[in-house]
């Protein structure tokens, strides 16, 4: 397959700093650096990174925090709303993506139907995101390790977990591709079975022979009083006090657009993917958040993750339970999510920089390519922000991966209220324009109306994610900083490029729906009819 090319050409100001950067001067690492982006991603790497690539230490840890505020209904109803969420924004996502699959994914349409300062924002706070995102799953698998081993230093488990994820990553898109293959498979199969496991062990078909069903729902109860309230607001407050640590859970779900801009056949594998998000949401969020509400009780102590002792409650139910060396084998297994999810942030942020670069958002430095298609010079340097996860040495994992965490998940809202705010604008430009959305690769009814939600629903979660500090006594500074600080930063980032690049929103009817669209054709082709039945299942899973 032929280098695709970098799309860098843009209506911009007179300043010039927006400027057409594909033609370039400089040397890549193995000649000049006219190389770019490849499409490498089959298939079957589209379809694992969309349905398993981003399930990870939000869902297998992160639970246990969300469990002890809210509670098993708390819990359960918090990641319902956020999956509504998740569902709209993705959905607003993959027809913009369907139809433009281009390198810098939603970056770079930002930059073609809102305003190329909105797009420098999204950029940033796109690449900020996930370059916190990486250490944060770094800390996480450090915290997984001591269940094993206290005595070892964190820093220890930290540089082996960080020389695994940057080498996956310099190894190129098609190395990553592969790897993700393999750890996604294994986490898809280890929620399925612990969610199976899950619901043998409530059943009684544990070795303790113990029937649980809900009785963790009348005792402690269904709810958790939210530092200590009483009534209905303190229900109310630990069922909020869910949203964002779901939030953290369900980041990454969007890295199908960036990784459009290296998919084999995007036409074709992207609606497809798209079109899988909601078996993710149900089956494994939603599922395992009600298993993980059954299994364990709300006032676990091992449900702290500060504590120094926390465990996933998934491992904890499985010791209680009595079941001898699954547990394990289990935390063996999310260790490897912990190890993907920090490659997968890698890799999004390395091609987060490198967009910005194509649209003069970023130093072109970050456009360098190896001649297969590699940006090294965007992934070292994103690597360079992994090394933030050696604050777990000193402050504790459990307490790094919760301000990691915090700070990814507000930087993802504000993504996700990107997207939306992008959709709405594309959604214009269509009807101004007179296209009909039915010839598109894929579209859907609730348009626009699921956009909207997603605008409202993330800006709002953003403005109260820090609400527990103003709390009497409850003031911490650490919180209140990784809750804001992107909230805060946004706007200065979209309003300061504005007045320095001197931009302007795109009206409806300027709106460029053309460019780039040939050589996307081009790329595209009829998938082969199976030759047997197993063919025919393997098509239809992947």
């Amino acid at each position: 397959m032929g280098a695709e090319k970098t799309d860098a050409t843009a209506d911009h100001t007179s300043k010039g700093e927006f400027s057409d950067v594909s033609g370039h001067d400089g040397e890549s690492l193995q000649g000049p650096s006219r190389y770019t982006l490849q499409r490498k991603l089959k298939n079957r790497h589209i379809a694992m990174i969309s349905i398993g690539g981003v399930i990870g230490t939000g869902l297998f840890v992160g639970t246990a925090n969300s469990l002890s505020y809210g509670g098993p209904i708390g819990l359960l109803l918090g990641y319902i709303v956020m999956g509504t969420i998740v569902y709209c924004v993705m959905i607003s996502l993959g027809e913009m993506v369907a139809y433009l699959p281009i390198p810098g994914g939603h970056i770079k349409l930002a930059e073609r139907f809102v305003d190329p300062a909105f797009s420098f924002a999204m950029g940033w706070n796109y690449w900020y995101d996930w370059a916190i995102g990486s250490p944060a799953e770094i800390a996480a698998a450090a915290l997984l390790i001591n269940y094993w081993n206290y005595t070892v230093n964190d820093s220890v488990w930290v540089v082996i977990c960080l020389a695994v994820v940057v080498a996956i990553n310099m190894l190129g898109a098609g190395a990553y591709g592969e790897a993700e293959f393999i750890f996604a498979s294994i986490k898809v199969i280890t929620i399925t079975g612990l969610i199976i496991l899950g619901i043998i062990i409530d059943l009684g078909g544990g070795p303790n022979r113990d029937r649980i069903g809900f009785r963790y729902w009348k005792n402690p109860g269904p709810f958790v009083q939210y530092n200590g309230i009483q009534g209905a607001k303190g229900r109310f407050l630990g069922w909020w006090a869910v949203l964002i640590q779901a939030a953290f859970s369900f980041i990454g779900t969007e890295i199908v657009a960036i990784a459009a801009g290296e998919a084999k056949n995007p036409r074709h594998t992207l609606p497809k993917a798209i079109r899988r998000v909601y078996i993710r949401i149900l089956l494994f969020y939603i599922g395992g958040t009600l298993v993980i509400g059954l299994l364990v009780p709300s006032n676990n102590p091992l449900l702290v993750l500060n504590s120094g002792t926390a465990q996933s409650p998934f491992v904890i139910a499985i010791e209680t339970a009595g079941i001898k060396f699954l547990p394990s084998i289990i935390n063996a297994c999310l260790l490897t999510s912990a190890w993907s999810n920090s490659s997968s942030s890698l890799y999004t942020a390395s091609r987060a920089i490198h967009g910005l670069a194509a649209s003069g958002n970023a130093p072109k430095i970050f456009l360098k390519t190896t001649r297969n298609g590699l940006p090294y010079v965007a992934v070292l340097f994103t690597a360079i922000f992994s090394f933030l996860a050696f604050m777990a040495v000193s402050k504790g994992a459990g307490s790094v991966f919760n301000w990691l965490s915090d700070m990814t998940s507000v930087a993802g809202l504000m993504t996700w209220f990107g997207i939306s705010v992008t959709y709405l604008r594309f959604y214009k430009g269509m009807q101004v324009q007179g296209i009909d959305r039915k010839t598109l690769p894929y579209y859907t009814n609730l348009q626009p109306y699921a956009a909207w939600w997603g605008v409202v629903s993330t800006i709002t979660i953003c403005f109260f994610s820090g609400w527990s500090v103003f709390l009497e006594g409850s003031w911490n500074t650490a919180t209140f900083v990784t809750n804001y600080i992107l909230f805060i930063t946004w706007p200065i980032l979209y309003f300061g490029a504005r007045l320095y690049y001197g931009t302007k929103p795109i009206a409806a009817a300027d709106m460029d729906f053309k460019r780039d669209i040939a050589e996307i054709v081009a790329d595209s082709y009829e998938e082969p009819p199976p030759k047997n039945k197993m063919e025919a299942f393997w098509q239809w899973l992947m």
